[in-house]
Parts: structure tokens; sequence; C-alpha cells
């Protein structure tokens, strides 16, 4: 209960007024179901011929004597006037109207509560989206993407099933239950002292059971976790899985995971059906108990209760038991739903290791040049994948990377647009260390063009003016035939128009290379980064592509991750990197000068 307490406090404060007015009509709705239920006893003492006649009214006051005294009073005045079967109608109607009443703000107390459930559950995914969006790369490299997928999906729709459908009753039946049991206390406060007595014991049993729901309820999201990130790599490597005929393999590995998931789901669901029937044979035994000792409070030699009275009393008692029972039920909903909270605030909860500057300082152009001073950086603590790199890239010049896989190139480039933060040293923007900076300063002056072009399942026109506001067609163009893609773009069925599909899959890796430079030409950054743009290419799509990043790159600062290395024999400055390390550095002459690793690499591209 204290999860779900935390819950509403964190999520229920914008809708505070409408929670008032569900409170408000759900008091209005008690109370007019227990004025009815007190109607019930003259309209009973008519049926059985009990009523007894009453010629003078005495004042009006909240006691029992005093309203019971008036109401055969009416009752009598009314059955002088006329027939005793037209009092009865005329008592039913008020009993009817008092109904109408009840349930009418029922409905409105429900019609809040709808508001409050769905901007809860809309506002959590909200949250949800913006914190990925605002967690730095390292965080997903050491989450499983299926996971962080159940956790959007799956966990936001359990809280959704559990604690937001356990609003209503949560609001709504322990008023009704404080109102009836002082209506009960009204009517008779010895038997109502006696229910008090049993009611907490059948919440204890209840209660013992639910408490062990969570923990198993936070096994079963973990397993659908592994069950989805599973599926998410089957699907990305589908290809590799027929290629190698590994499909009897990775089937197996789903079974054990699905075979964990319905295990730890019968022994959820086992308790979780326990909820009801025993909520049924505890309230049950209690009106056994109830009537025994109603019983003999009217049957004793000296009655304290009226037989009338006692059957509005059990009709009354029986009005709180389903409210109890669907209280009891809602706890064990909101167990099941604050393990998946619990699983939501890991992502909530996640300190982004890069941060904002509480103070940034203006960067809204690049006028000199780049520096990285002295720069370390270790995606563990134990091995560094940079080490004390220093490097000047003047503005207008183009520098290349190239050396063998794993010598940090890539690493180099993403440090510089903060997709990670050095472990020592600096890099500065004329001359402000980029930690001073807002990300949106820093990456607006920067274009990224990567060796696994990234584009989304819309339109081609949406993929390039993709992060560029108010592009108008003509620049969309524009940007496309510098990058070598409008012809093409234009044979497809609806041209710019054209839903390229998931990952742009209905492209060839050509053209999704070249939508992704058109979308970089179109943002006209000062600064380009450039990460092995046509290392997956075949010869006509690379010199296609090659042409367009020439394009793309004049008259700009460039940083060229580079493969093939006659791709940047044109380079301002080629950097050759070794087991972290810049080794060699000059232009492409100068380093076939040195017969050092360039021209060992270039040699044996060439041979």
């Amino acid at each position: 209960m204290r999860d779900f307490i935390q819950i509403l406090k964190r999520f229920i404060p914008p809708y505070k007024m409408r929670l008032v007015k569900n409170i408000l009509y759900n008091i209005f709705s008690a109370i007019f179901g227990s004025v009815s239920f007190v109607i019930l006893v003259p309209v009973l003492n008519i049926l059985f011929g009990l009523d007894k006649e009453v010629w003078e009214p005495v004042p009006f006051a909240l006691t029992q004597e005093s309203l019971m005294h008036n109401f055969n009073y009416y009752i009598t005045l009314c059955k002088s006037q006329f027939s005793p079967q037209t009092t009865l109608l005329i008592a039913g109607g008020f009993f009817a109207l008092a109904a109408l009443f009840k349930t009418g703000c029922a409905y409105m107390a429900s019609y809040e509560i709808i508001y409050i459930r769905n901007g809860v559950v809309r506002d959590i995914r909200k949250l949800i989206y913006h914190k990925i969006l605002t967690l730095p790369l390292p965080f997903f490299s050491e989450e499983r993407k299926g996971d962080i997928i159940a956790r959007t999906t799956g966990d936001v729709q359990e809280v959704e099933n559990s604690i937001m459908n356990s609003l209503e009753m949560f609001f709504q039946n322990p008023i009704l239950i404080l109102i009836y049991l002082a209506a009960m206390i009204f009517m008779s406060w010895q038997l109502t002292l006696f229910v008090l007595v049993l009611l907490p014991v059948m919440g204890t049993l209840i209660g013992k059971v639910g408490k062990s729901l969570k923990k198993s309820s936070k096994e079963g999201q973990d397993k659908m976790g592994e069950i989805l990130s599973n599926i998410e790599e089957t699907l990305s490597g589908l290809r590799v899985i027929k290629a190698f005929n590994a499909e009897k393999k990775v089937e197996r590995v789903f079974s054990n995971y699905n075979e964990d998931y319905r295990r730890i789901m019968n022994r959820l669901m086992r308790r979780r059906s326990l909820a009801h029937p025993m909520s049924e044979f505890l309230g049950t035994i209690v009106v056994v108990i109830v009537v025994w000792f109603g019983g003999i409070l009217i049957l004793s030699n000296h009655p304290v209760m009226e037989p009338s009275q006692f059957i509005s009393y059990i009709a009354l008692f029986y009005s709180i038991i389903n409210p109890a029972k669907q209280f009891s039920t809602a706890l064990y909903s909101i167990q099941k739903g604050a393990a998946a909270m619990d699983r939501i605030d890991d992502i909530l909860n996640a300190r982004s290791s890069i941060q904002e500057p509480s103070r940034p300082k203006p960067l809204k152009e690049f006028n000199d040049k780049i520096e990285y001073k002295n720069v370390r950086f270790a995606y563990r603590s134990d091995k560094l994948v940079l080490k004390n790199i220093t490097l000047s890239i003047p503005k207008g010049k183009t520098v290349a990377l190239v050396g063998q896989s794993g010598s940090g190139k890539s690493t180099f480039v993403d440090l510089l647009p903060r997709f990670y933060d050095v472990s020592g040293g600096e890099i500065l923007i004329d001359g402000t260390n980029i930690k001073d900076v807002t990300f949106h300063d820093l990456r607006e002056l920067m274009g990224n063009v990567n060796q696994d072009p990234i584009l989304f399942n819309d339109t081609i026109y949406n993929n390039i003016t993709f992060g560029v506001e108010h592009a108008t067609q003509e620049q969309v163009e524009q940007a496309a035939r510098i990058a070598n893609a409008h012809e093409f773009i234009m044979q497809t069925e609806k041209g710019y128009q054209t839903v390229i599909g998931d990952r742009g899959g209905k492209l060839s890796g050509g053209q999704r290379q070249r939508l992704s430079i058109a979308r970089a030409v179109l943002k006209n950054p000062p600064i380009m980064i450039l990460d092995e743009a046509t290392s997956a290419l075949d010869t006509e799509s690379e010199k296609l592509v090659q042409e367009a990043l020439d394009n793309l790159m004049k008259n700009r600062t460039s940083i060229v991750v580079a493969h093939r290395l006659s791709t940047i024999r044109n380079a301002d400055m080629i950097c050759v990197f070794h087991d972290g390390e810049i080794v060699e550095r000059g232009n492409h002459e100068e380093l076939l000068k040195q017969n050092g690793i360039y021209a060992k690499l270039y040699n044996m591209q060439n041979f």
C-alpha cells in the first residue's frame, strides 16, 4: 500500500481537482445509498404490519429515536389520508429516488476517475520516452533494447491494468465502507462493534497472501523483458540465423525463456486467483457470525433491535461486503502494478553520466578551430581506448582518421558531439570546452554520416528534413541533387512522398547512404563527421556516394573516419591511429614518404 501511495503522490497532483470531485461524488453516492436502506425499515414495517401509529412529531435531531419517531409519524399521517398500499408505493418511490441519486453520483465519480486514470498512464509513457531521449549512449550499451521496450510497453500496461484500474475502488470503496458503517452504528452500535472486530481479521488474512505477489510479478516482468530482447535479436539477425542453419538453436533458447515465463506466471496467477474465493469464503463466515449475533440481540428477553431494522441492517452490511471484497482484490492488483512501477523507475531514476552544464556558455557558430588536448577515454576503468590524444583541426580543413579496427577512430569522433565524455583532458571549439555548452548548441554545429545510415519508416521527404524545421521542397530537392539522390528518388512510386520502410529497407545500401548525406546537406552544419560512410558499398555506389561526400565537404571542417584510403588522398591531414594513439600524421604524400604504418596499409589495399 505504501508503494501505491507514493505513486499517487507523484502522478495525481495535476488532476487534484478531478480527484476532489470524484471524492465528493462518492460521498454523495454513499449517503444516498445509506439513506435508501434506512427508508427500507418503514417499508418493511408496513409490509409486516409492525408499524407503530405516531400522531405527534418530535423536534428534529440526528438520533435514531428522533428520526425513527418522525418516520413513523409521516407514515401514520400518510396512511390516515391514503390506503396502506398507496403509502407503500410512496415509500417505495422515495427508495427509488434515493437509488437514482446514488447511481447518478456513482456514475459522475467514475466519469472523473476516467480522466485521472488515462491522464496518469499518458504521463508515465511521456516521462519514459523523454527519459530515453535524454539518457546518454553508454546507458543503452549496458541495457538490452528488448527489456527497455518491455518496460515502455508491457510494464506501463501493467500499471494501467493493475494500479489505475484500482483507483476507482481505492477512492470509492473506503468512502462507501465508512459511510455505511456510520449508518450501521446509527442502527445498532452493539452489532456494528461486533462487526468491526471481525473485519480486520479478514483483512489480515487476505493481506498475508497479497505480500508475495509483488516479488513474483517482478520476476515475470523481468522474464518478459528477456523474451522481447530475444525476439528483437532474432529479427535483427534473421539473415545470419538462416545462413548458418541455426533455427533450432535459437528456437531452443526462446523456448527456455518462454517456459520460464509460463512457470512464473502460473505461480503468480494461482496466488492472484486466490483473492476472490478467499474473500468470498471469509465474507460468508462473517455474515453467518453477524446473523447469529443479531439473532441474539433480537430474540433476547430485552431486544435492542426490531426484525425490520435487522433485515435493513443485514442489507446494509451486504453493501459493505462487496466493496470490502473489491478492496482486497485491488490490494492484490496494486502489488502486481507496484512491481511494474519499480521496473519503470529503473529507467526514470537512471542518472545520466553525461550532464548538461548548469551555466552554459553560448556557442552559436564555429569560427576558428577544434582542439583535442591530452584526451583520454576508457569504456572500462581498466583499459584506455584513447591515450593522451592532442590534435588541432582548423576551420575549413579536412582531417582523415585511419588505422586498424579497434584503434580508437570512431571513439575519437563520438567524443566531439558528447555521445561519450572524455575520461581525461578536454575538447575545445573556438577555445570553449564542449562540456560548458548545451547539447543542442554543440550538436547544432555538426552533421553526421555513418557507416550504417539510420533512416526511419517514413517518407523520403521527412527523412531528409529530419531535425530541420521549415524546409521548403526546393531546398530538399537541392540537397538531394548535391547528394546524387534526386534521380533515384524521382524513379520511386511517389517520389519524395514514398515511404521507405523500416530502417529504409525498401532502398539499396547506396541509396540509403545518399539519403543520409542529403539530410546532412540540408542541415548545412559547419562541422561534418563522416564515419566510414563508403565502406559497406559496392564500387558503383561508392563512386556516387563519394562524389556526394566531396560535394558535402566543400567549405566545411570535416573529420573523416576512412576504411578505404583511396577516398581520403586529398585530405589536408591524415592521422594514423594505433592502439589508442596517433602514431603518424601528415598528408598523403608525406605519410607515404615516411614508409610507416600508413604506407603499409596503402600498399596492402593497392596490391
